[in-house]
């Protein structure tokens, strides 16, 4: 049995890792999108809804064709809102094994530029006005 077979979208659940360091943010066709509680890094990140799915690979050609889909949607709406110098994609998942992928804004002054976000500085969490504020652009940057 393939491992694609054994998935069951119905049993899917947030990795709680996941569920503890974002924010809701939208539902799509595939994927839950998040907000990554980080306040340094405009940064967010797609789950697909698809139970035990771990790499890219697990994905059927249908399953990735709309998470390409979905990583542009997203990708694009954080480039209107924040206006980023370059934007990264990666799916890495070393910590948390659920198939997540990260779209990091990304600036010339940003506290990490121009080495990875991850291990440069502590998580800045978002105060409860900065979170709001920020989640009403992505929002409406995703409706435009």
């Amino acid at each position: 049995m393939s491992r694609q077979s054994q998935h069951d979208v119905h049993g899917w659940h947030l990795h709680p890792q996941l569920a503890d360091d974002t924010h809701p943010l939208a539902q799509f066709a595939l994927c839950e999108l998040r907000l990554m509680d980080d306040a340094n890094h405009p940064w967010l990140i797609l789950v697909p809804r698809i139970e035990n799915a771990i790499e890219l690979i697990d994905l059927d050609p249908a399953q990735q064709t709309q998470l390409m889909q979905e990583i542009d949607r997203a990708s694009r709406a954080l480039q209107v809102a924040v206006k980023p110098h370059k934007l990264n994609v990666a799916a890495l998942g070393n910590m948390v094994p659920q198939l997540h992928v990260h779209v990091i804004a990304r600036f010339q002054d940003d506290i990490a530029w121009p080495r990875p976000v991850w291990g440069t500085a502590s998580a800045q969490p978002y105060s409860p006005e900065l979170l709001i504020a920020r989640v009403e652009v992505l929002r409406d940057a995703l409706n435009a």
